[in-house]
């Protein structure tokens, strides 16, 4: 390897380490101030538009509460589950060819690593983030959440669109 592709490399590993580090600030200072100021007294809905209010819900599971089990050791297994997932992802990211891919598995790391903080601290997932439009409410979800989904869905578009020669 050159030692530009070496340097390359490595600014890519940082843009996604520095990427996944907000996300996950960002998802655990939105957490505590949902948890310690907005849903004092809990549990209410706060309105803030008329598309979209701010609630509190646990999610024992993953996404859309799939794998919701009660079983004590559930969050430690979830999480044991996005630790492997990140470690493949960050060997991934140490490989990425692209500012762009960095960034999206930056999100999606981030994201994970968000939600894993969760797990271990409450046993769940606090999700607060509630749209909703022609009386259909979209599942609750959290900035980690969204850094997953906005992560993969790029993913997937670059891996689509992108030709096999750009970088």
């Amino acid at each position: 390897m050159t030692d530009f592709a070496m340097r390359r490399t490595r600014s890519h590993l940082a843009l996604g380490l520095a990427v996944a580090a907000v996300v996950v600030v960002l998802d655990q200072l939105t957490k505590w101030w949902i948890l310690n100021t907005v849903m004092q007294p809990f549990p209410r809905v706060v309105e803030v538009a008329p598309f979209f209010n701010l609630v509190l819900t646990w999610n024992p599971g993953v996404s859309f509460g799939m794998f919701a089990h009660e079983a004590e050791y559930m969050p430690y297994v979830l999480s044991a589950v996005s630790v492997v997932i990140t470690v493949f992802l960050l060997g991934w990211l140490r490989r990425a060819d692209s500012r762009f891919v960095a960034l999206c598995l930056g999100l999606v790391i981030g994201g994970a690593m968000g939600n894993v903080v969760d797990r271990l601290l409450y046993g769940a997932v606090a999700d607060f983030l509630d749209f909703h439009a022609f009386g259909f409410h979209f599942w609750a979800f959290n900035i980690a959440d969204s850094g997953i989904s906005v992560g993969v869905i790029l993913l997937v578009i670059d891996g689509l669109f992108r030709g096999s020669d750009s970088a």
